[in-house]
């Protein structure tokens, strides 16, 4: 599933990893006792986490049903995280037996997962790359070997880029995404969401604030922000909206009663 010569990776359990952290906020087994740590402070400081989580799973499932029955028939996920049932892929082969996923992520313990649990169905591919969003180059060069770049693909970046600077010098988060977007066919989509301060300020202060002392610089922005993402595609409706409220399910219409979300979302497609 990873390819030929893939070169076996340490796991580093000295410091939380943030697909670790993500992983005990939706009640998975596969993080260390470093990333509850953090996990649980957070909670403490941002009760929104678990039902951000939760939602930031449900609106993926919602987006990549969108695409796929609009016709896409290719998935490239950055910065899965640890596999949880229903993935991508299943959603994406729910529709299109045919669908060719590939997800990619730089955590080690993510490609142990992966080559476990990530089975797709027959008539299409399913596939994991261990590579760093930040290293564009290689990680379109891996997918390409299992996608084809000259037909639509549906790029998804779901909780990720609140852990990207915007610094030319560093991160450079809309030159990293423009850069994605530019290798993608005309039809292709781009799937997002993120952290903002918008809606509840206080709170995810308080956990930026422990993310940046665990070593995780973290990145909130806002509504203005997160919308610069989109220049230049065109937005499904209802737009950028905070995560709950794209394209609802009955699901995520009682979600709402829960509480705030600070989180917003958006599915845009390349003309």
């Amino acid at each position: 599933m990873t390819g030929p010569g893939t070169a076996p990776v340490r796991i580093d359990t000295s410091r939380p990893h943030p697909a670790r952290v993500y992983d005990w906020w939706l009640g998975g087994k596969d993080n260390y006792p470093v990333d509850e740590e953090l996990a649980r402070r957070i909670l403490t400081a941002d009760g929104t986490v678990l039902r951000g989580a939760r939602a930031n799973r449900r609106f993926m499932h919602r987006a990549v049903r969108t695409v796929a029955e609009a016709g896409v028939r290719q998935f490239l996920d950055v910065g899965t995280g640890i596999p949880t049932e229903p993935n991508l892929h299943q959603v994406a082969q729910g529709v299109a037996a045919e669908s060719r996923v590939v997800y990619a992520d730089n955590d080690p313990i993510v490609l142990r997962h992966a080559e476990a649990l990530l089975h797709g169905t027959a008539e299409g591919s399913t596939r994991y790359v261990h590579a760093d969003v930040r290293d564009a180059d290689t990680l379109l060069r891996r997918a390409a070997e299992s996608l084809d770049l000259g037909r639509p693909v549906a790029l998804s970046l779901v909780a990720l880029t609140h852990y990207l600077d915007d610094d030319p010098d560093g991160d450079d988060v809309y030159g990293l995404l423009e850069r994605y977007r530019a290798a993608l066919a005309p039809g292709s989509y781009l799937i997002l969401s993120q952290v903002t301060p918008d809606l509840s300020p206080e709170a995810v202060e308080r956990a930026a604030d422990l993310f940046g002392r665990s070593g995780t610089p973290f990145h909130p922005r806002s509504l203005a922000a997160f919308s610069r993402f989109f220049t230049g595609l065109e937005l499904l409706g209802p737009g950028v909206i905070p995560v709950h409220g794209w394209r609802p399910a009955a699901e995520d219409v009682a979600a709402q009663a829960e509480g705030i979300v600070p989180v917003y979302a958006g599915v845009a497609r390349k003309p």
